[in-house]
């Protein structure tokens, strides 16, 4: 598992409407370090010129900066010269090698823009002052070409996105002995007739798309390489573009030893979502710091340039299936509660189970379900968590108020769902999904004495009182386990966004939810790009409040995420993980009434273990623990701070 964090100084580099040459964009940088000195070279778009395309046209920017962030200095540094180039000079990549600086760029050579005129070029520097040489390198159509820093087995190597206008695609790797074969068209005509032989394939479905991004970074497993995945490039649903990253064989890169699963980043924030073109990433250089924290830099909305880091060893462990390990570590005993076929009303399912630790053991409160499709919540406990030692053969809690007894089919879902439940003082208040099997979804909280509880009368249940209006799908409801601000704060749902409310009181009889705070979302593209919702209450925590959430995909396979909340203000997300801390691998989280779902609905922290219990395909309650020491790490890692 990984996290990344973007600047706080994002966007880094915009318009300048009074410079013609980029006063329409600053995008698409690639950053290179020159003694203690950030260089960032950068596709600057200017206003069209009326007596040759109104368009626009693109040149190439330089700007500097200390420290990576705060950039100045800017100035034109590599703008149309030659015919191949007339109409533009975009996306530079630059790498130092053997003592020169070399600049990849795309050049336009006509109008209207197409496969003929789109190509790679050239500029070498020595100095990164002034421009030497210039060349054009590719006779066919190509983009988005990058040098490798350093010679592999003896062979200069260059990594390009062939075709990319006249798809399908190649990202492909080239080979030679000396740099100046890349600027001889004999060395290109031969190379282009066994392209196949070159290309890498990272594509996941034949509709999407792809380019290269970065300059390649050296690790210690591999060549790391961000670059541009774009879904449903060529139909098939909605266009999402992402970052995302490859690790190349050191000796060979034309082989890929490891990939992230998904999207790194999507658009999400406003620079990324609205612009010259709205809702693009595009990933277009990276630098590794000594610390291990790799900043990648990326254009957006292809208006803005902007930068994102990450910790290099987490991102490699997630990367590589030899090294991949979970960080939730399932119980061997899984699954630890199963449906009791005695018992009629956990007959057919128990599973999304509330839990909370008093007085030695994990009380935990399952939903259960019988043919009937009525849920109920039955009453276990466990002294070490995982083995169950008490388990009720009679309900702990049914239905009981008009708005979840069951109306319509007599075998339509209905009853108390998704149980979460959190201590206050001397009460344990617990929210739920009530249903009807006719109206929207809403969310009820009842509550009952910590003494009743451990007395197992749970007859002792306060009457049940909806907290969410009527005629409004809400649910994935929980209460924080201590006030803020003063205040009540109760963390609700309502399609698509995870929202929160805060109350003076829980007296819901005349009022009720009114407000949905945004706290998150879903991200399109990525594992949780349906819908998201919360597990249990979130945990407190010395680095913030940690909150493990369930992501739901395009396939509607649930699986588990993790974020942090400020502590002073919960509403706030310092940190979410990028990919999963569970997801469905095992028969009894693949097959069942739902396939493919891990669904939380509490946890346990006891001493550094916390201990996870969650539904599997909405048939089975199972457990997973995990470090909470190393979940934080990968969190709030120091080098991300």
């Amino acid at each position: 598992m990984y996290v990344i964090k973007r600047s706080g100084h994002n966007p880094l580099l915009t318009p300048v409407t009074d410079r013609q040459w980029e006063s329409q964009g600053t995008f698409n940088p690639s950053p290179i370090q020159k003694g203690q000195i950030t260089y960032l070279l950068y596709r600057a778009l200017g206003r069209g010129d009326a007596l040759q395309t109104s368009s626009g046209i693109s040149t190439i920017g330089k700007t500097l900066s200390l420290d990576g962030e705060h950039f100045q200095s800017r100035q034109q540094f590599i703008s149309p010269k030659a015919d191949w180039e007339k109409f533009g000079c975009e996306d530079p990549r630059v790498t130092f090698f053997e003592g020169k600086y070399y600049i990849f760029y795309t050049a336009l050579g006509g109008i209207p823009f197409g496969p003929g005129n789109i190509k790679v070029a050239c500029a070498i520097s020595s100095d990164l002052e002034t421009i030497e040489e210039r060349h054009l390198i590719t006779p066919f159509n190509a983009k988005a070409a990058a040098l490798f820093p350093e010679r592999i087995n003896g062979k200069i190597v260059l990594i390009l996105t062939a075709h990319t206008d006249m798809p399908p695609a190649k990202i492909a790797i080239v080979e030679c002995d000396r740099i100046e074969e890349l600027w001889n068209i004999a060395f290109w005509e031969k190379w282009h007739a066994h392209i196949e032989d070159y290309a890498i394939n990272p594509l996941r479905f034949e509709h999407d798309h792809v380019e290269v991004g970065s300059v390649p970074i050296k690790t210690k497993d591999g060549w790391l390489l961000f670059y541009s995945y774009i879904q449903n490039y060529f139909g098939g649903g909605e266009r999402v573009f992402g970052v995302e990253a490859l690790l190349l064989h050191p000796e060979d890169p034309r082989e890929i030893i490891g990939k992230t699963k998904g999207p790194i980043v999507v658009p999400e924030e406003t620079y990324e979502r609205y612009g010259a073109e709205p809702n693009i990433v595009f990933p277009s250089g990276a630098l590794l710091n000594k610390n291990g924290r790799l900043d990648i830099y990326y254009g957006a909305a292809d208006t803005v340039s902007a930068k994102f880091s990450l910790n290099l060893p987490d991102l490699l462990a997630a990367m590589i299936e030899t090294r991949r390990v979970e960080l939730a570590v399932r119980a061997k005993e899984n699954p630890i509660i199963s449906p009791n076929p005695k018992h009629p009303w956990e007959k057919k399912a128990t599973f999304n189970a509330a839990a909370i630790a008093i007085g030695g053991k994990n009380h935990i409160l399952y939903r259960a379900m019988g043919e009937d499709n009525t849920s109920v919540l039955g009453y276990a406990a466990s002294k070490d968590g995982v083995k169950i030692t008490d388990r009720f053969e009679t309900p702990a809690y049914t239905p009981r108020e008009d708005f979840e007894m069951k109306k319509g089919s007599p075998n339509g879902n209905s009853g108390c769902e998704d149980p979460r439940i959190t201590l206050l003082d001397d009460k344990l208040y617990m929210t739920y999904t009530a249903f009807d099997g006719v109206h929207p979804t809403r969310v009820a909280l009842t509550s009952i004495y910590v003494k009743d509880f451990l007395k197992h009368n749970f007859n002792a249940w306060e009457k049940p009182t909806l907290t969410t209006p009527d005629n409004v799908n809400d649910k994935d409801t929980c209460l924080f386990p201590e006030k803020v601000g003063g205040q009540y704060m109760l963390m609700h749902r309502i399609d698509p966004q995870l929202c929160a409310d805060f109350l003076d009181s829980l007296d819901f009889s005349k009022n009720r939810l009114s407000r949905c705070i945004e706290i998150m979302g879903p991200r399109k593209g990525m594992w949780d790009s349906q819908r998201i919702g919360i597990a249990g209450p979130p945990i407190k925590t010395k680095r913030g409040w940690l909150l493990i959430y369930h992501g739901v995909s395009k396939t509607n396979t649930y699986r588990l995420g993790a974020a942090l909340l400020d502590l002073k203000n919960p509403t706030v997300v310092i940190s979410r993980s990028v990919d999963t801390i569970l997801e469905p691998l095992l028969p009894y989280e693949k097959q069942g009434q739902v396939q493919n779902a891990v669904f939380s609905c509490g946890a346990v922290l006891r001493g550094n273990t916390l201990f996870i219990y969650y539904g599997g395909a909405d048939t089975v309650l199972c457990v997973a623990k995990v470090s909470l020491q190393k979940l934080l790490k990968i969190l709030l890692p120091k080098n991300l701070a």
